[in-house]
Formats: C-alpha cells, sequence, structure tokens
C-alpha cells in the first residue's frame, strides 16, 4: 500500500469519527425535544434509551460475522449514511411507533458502524506502526462538540426537530459517502487474509479478551456517569446554578479532545501501559474530587481531571485488542465494542440508584473504585511483538506521517 493511500485512509477515518460525533451527539442532546415531540412517558423512556445500546451490540455481533465475508469499509460506507437517515427519520415522524422504529435503525446501525470504525482504525495503526487510534477518537470528540452546538443552537431558536436536523444530515450523507471513497485497510487485514488462506482464522480466546472487555465497561460506566449526572450533581448536590451547571460536561468534551489529541505522542514515546495507567489514577483522582467537592467550581475542576483521565482508555483498549489478535483483530474488536454498550446501559442506572438510596457523594466513588480496577488490568495493554512507544516501532511499518 502506497503511503498516500495511507494518509489518505486516516484522514477519511478521521473524518467518520467526526461524522459519528456529531450524529450521536445531536440525537443525546435533544433527548428532552424528542420527549415532547413524542409524548413520550417519564417511564417509558428510560426503555427507549436503554434500546438504542442493546440494539447497537446486536448489530456489533452481527458485524462480527458479515466481516468474515465482506470488507469492514463496505459496512462502514453503507452504515454511516443510515445512522445519519435514522436520526432525521427521529425528528421527521410524529407517532410512537415512528421513533421507535428510527431509534431501533439508529441502533442496529451505530454497532455497525462503531465496530468496522474501529476494525479499520486498529489496521491502520498496525500500518502506521505507532499509535494513531487516540487520534480518531479525538476526531469523534470534536464531532461530539460540534453536534453539541449545533442542537444548542437549534433549542435556542426554538427549530423544530426535523429543521435541525435536515440541513445536518444533507451535507454529512455525501459528504461521507465521497470520503469512504479513501478508506484503506493495514497489515492486519492482510495478516487475517493469510490466515483464512491457511484454512481456519485465529481463534478469540475470551479468556484473554475479558480484561479488556472490563476495562471498556469501567471507562464507559465513567464517562455514562459524567454524560447524564454531571449537570444534575453539580446542582443539587454542589448548589450551582442551571447555567453553571451546564459547563461540566462541555469541559468534559473538550479535555477529551486535547486529550486524545495529545495521547498518542505520550504513548509513543512512553508507551501504551503507562498512558493507560496516568489516565486512569487521574480519572480516579476527578471522581475522588468530585465527590469531595465543597462547591461548583471545585466540582468542575474534578470533571476536568475526569475528561483527560478516561479520554484515553477506549481508544488504547480497542488497539490493545488488535495487538492481542493480530490474525483475529475483526472478531475480537466486534466482541470488545459489546462491551461499550454495556457500561453505557449499567453506569447511569447505578449512580442513579446508589444516590437515591445513599448519597450522590458516595455514589461518585463507585465509578471511581471501578475505574482504579483498570490498574490491575494495564499488562493487558502491551504486547511484546507490536509494542508502540519506547523505541519499539515494528520493522515493517510504512514510512507515514
Amino acid at each position: 500500500m502506497t503511503v498516500a493511500r495511507l494518509r489518505h485512509g486516516r484522514v477519511s477515518l478521521a473524518f467518520s469519527f467526526f461524522v459519528q460525533g456529531v450524529t450521536f451527539a445531536l440525537l443525546v442532546t435533544r433527548i428532552p425535544a424528542i420527549q415532547d415531540r413524542y409524548g413520550i412517558s417519564d417511564g417509558l423512556l428510560p426503555a427507549f434509551l436503554a434500546a438504542v445500546p442493546i440494539l447497537a451490540g446486536v448489530g456489533s455481533v452481527v458485524t462480527e460475522h458479515l466481516v468474515k465475508r465482506i470488507d469492514p469499509r463496505l459496512v462502514l460506507r453503507w452504515s454511516q449514511p443510515v445512522v445519519l437517515l435514522a436520526l432525521l427519520g427521529v425528528g421527521a415522524g410524529s407517532e410512537l411507533w415512528e421513533v421507535a422504529l428510527s431509534l431501533a435503525a439508529f441502533g442496529l446501525a451505530v454497532g455497525a458502524l462503531d465496530a468496522s470504525m474501529n476494525m479499520i482504525g486498529v489496521s491502520l495503526q498496525r500500518a502506521y506502526g505507532r499509535s494513531i487510534m487516540l487520534g480518531f477518537h479525538a476526531a469523534y470528540s470534536l464531532g461530539g462538540i460540534a453536534g453539541a452546538s449545533l442542537a444548542w443552537a437549534g433549542a435556542h431558536w426554538d427549530l423544530s426537530l426535523f429543521v435541525s436536523y435536515l440541513p445536518v444530515v444533507a451535507v454529512l450523507v455525501p459528504a461521507a459517502l465521497v470520503g469512504s471513497r479513501w478508506y484503506a485497510r493495514g497489515g492486519i487485514a492482510a495478516e487475517q487474509e493469510q490466515e483464512r488462506a491457511k484454512g481456519g482464522a485465529q481463534p478469540v480466546v475470551f479468556k484473554a479478551l475479558l480484561p479488556l472487555c472490563l476495562v471498556m465497561t469501567f471507562a464507559y460506566i465513567g464517562d455514562s456517569t459524567v454524560s447524564n449526572w454531571s449537570a444534575k450533581y453539580l446542582e443539587d448536590v454542589l448548589g450551582s446554578s442551571d447555567e453553571v451547571a451546564t459547563v461540566p460536561y462541555n469541559v468534559y468534551m473538550v479535555t477529551t479532545l486535547i486529550g486524545r489529541t495529545l495521547g498518542d505522542f505520550g504513548v509513543r514515546r512512553y508507551g501504551a501501559v503507562a498512558v493507560v495507567r496516568f489516565g486512569t489514577v487521574l480519572a480516579a483522582l476527578g471522581f475522588a474530587v468530585v465527590a469531595a467537592a465543597p462547591g461548583a467550581w471545585i466540582g468542575i475542576a474534578g470533571f476536568t481531571l475526569l475528561g483527560f483521565g478516561l479520554c484515553v482508555l477506549v481508544p488504547q483498549t480497542f488497539a490493545a485488542a488488535g495487538r492481542m489478535f493480530p490474525g483475529a483483530s475483526d472478531t475480537a474488536i466486534a466482541r470488545l465494542n459489546i462491551f461499550n454498550y454495556v457500561g453505557f446501559l449499567i453506569g447511569s442506572p447505578l449512580v442513579g440508584a446508589l444516590g437515591d438510596a445513599w448519597s450522590y457523594r458516595g455514589a461518585m466513588l463507585v465509578p471511581m473504585a471501578l475505574v482504579l480496577l483498570t490498574l490491575v488490568y494495564a499488562r493487558s495493554f502491551a504486547a511484546e511483538a507490536d509494542r508502540y512507544g519506547e523505541g519499539h516501532e515494528r520493522p515493517r511499518a510504512v514510512d507515514v506521517g
């Protein structure tokens, strides 16, 4: 594969991550408006919200089997427009069955999208021979900031969901399809083809993958805690105003973007294990500061630490799965991706239940303890045959920028 082809592939995949960040933010930040539009009761809303990650998990499982027959680039090329059109469907309907159908399509397609994006990203990282996965997830964070800003503008100007979503979808669907022409696959794809030619693929041993699955779950429990409870925590526990209560999530997104933008350099210099350990300690410290904060601005400082800490865990977990099973990377990533949604499903209800039964300050210590467990599994992020950082580069890596 030529250097230019790899560079184009890297840019086009980063754009795909960006588009997904925009799309997901436009959905989750307008949940109150979606609830009002369709008359979804407070009792029914959790079922709708839970259905999306459950179906995304199903989509990831289906993708695991699908990529055995077709290239992950094709899965990504066609799942991304489906996700965007499903978002538009959420804004266009008027009946409960219509939003249910749109959210079901969104969930299934987003599972395929997440899995295939990370499959391609890991294969490109292997071709580069150095850490670039954090950069892709930084593009996702940037898209999330852009999507949340667009959602704010739509709410500020009192635009309907359809009017808010239509121009975004109209621009991003053709842009994503054009960008998909340059998707590229690196070294992992060739190794998996060699395994198939030998008459069988490398087996993915779940016992070996389990530590990474647990880390993925812990990371998303932490992430969903910030996403769903930061505003309520600041307002109800720390006594902030409505305006200040919106600050923690925005700060969290910005610090996630900064941390991921710089994180690849840290992995190249110090290695994945060191970066994961540092991020874990920083995230745990952030939860501790939030739990002990005497006021709103100290709480915001804690959420800032959380953003810098948690941001490195998910990209490095996907990368570690690719290194652990180089001959079956796509399968490993599809299975690992399911635990993204497991963490999302567990995190918010867990903190809510503990907050109601005990205290919200105490509830913040539970995701802190779970995230700290990542230290137990940190060695799973090292792979002697394929290490990034500490001067170890793969000798057959293509020299690209």
